[in-house]
């Protein structure tokens, strides 16, 4: 099942879309402002977003210019501005499609639908391969960087090949002895504390809290893992 982030400051507008939404079987999450529409696109898998441009706070523009960030998802700009200039501005700054209000709800539902047609057929599969996400932390083994909701993280070789191994094997645990012998080819000398340095490293470059990590777990006794968090492609 899809899920469909709507954002609009006019609940009367969100509940109407969202009836005709989960008519044809989506899982709606809805948001009130940009900030809070910002903090589910980071946190949950989104598939596609549908945005008001006129928001308190942080407009439409701003909010699809950090979203594109970490994320390819498709957007669609809902406005009562009709000018031609403000449909080409609002494609420009990263959206997919424009509608203006009013708007016909079966005639969004055709456009979310095709959206994710396109994305699903041509943005996950293909343009994305060697990049793996969880959460607002992706890893691009094809330019070899790393970004945390956005931000490019600076990893050395090491940190970036121990967080590559995680992360494409996002779930799965790791003994320190597992991720030495991947890295370096070697078995481990027991004395040796290499990895739960390394590993000291790579949270403090990618985590918010380094002592609460979100993404980089320890399973005591056992090893380290990306957390398993469904994201949409970025």
């Amino acid at each position: 099942m899809e899920n469909i982030l709507i954002c609009d400051d006019d609940k009367e507008i969100l509940n109407s879309i969202e009836i005709y939404l989960e008519e044809e079987g989506f899982n709606v999450l809805k948001a009130y402002d940009g900030f809070s529409a910002l903090e589910i696109l980071r946190n949950d898998r989104i598939h596609l977003a549908v945005l008001d441009i006129m928001m308190p706070d942080m407009d439409g523009y701003r909010l699809v210019k950090e979203l594109r960030k970490f994320s390819a998802i498709p957007v669609i700009f809902l406005s009562a501005k009709s000018e031609d200039s403000d449909k080409i501005l609002g494609l420009n700054v990263g959206a997919d499609d424009y509608m203006t209000k009013p708007f016909n709800p079966l005639e969004l539902v055709a456009r979310i639908k095709s959206g994710l047609r396109r994305y699903m057929s041509l943005g996950c599969e293909t343009d994305n391969e060697n990049i793996y996400s969880s959460g607002g932390l992706v890893i691009d083994d094809n330019s070899k960087e790393c970004f945390v909701y956005g931000e490019n993280i600076k990893l050395t070789r090491i940190e970036y090949n121990i967080l590559y191994l995680l992360m494409k094997n996002k779930g799965k645990v790791y003994s320190i002895d597992q991720i030495y012998e991947n890295i370096w080819n070697e078995e481990l000398a027991r004395c040796d504390n290499t990895i739960a340095v390394h590993i000291r490293h790579i949270r403090e470059k990618i985590e918010v809290n380094p002592k609460d990590p979100k993404f980089l777990k320890v399973v005591w006794g056992v090893g380290y893992k990306i957390e398993d968090e469904a994201l949409p492609c970025t």
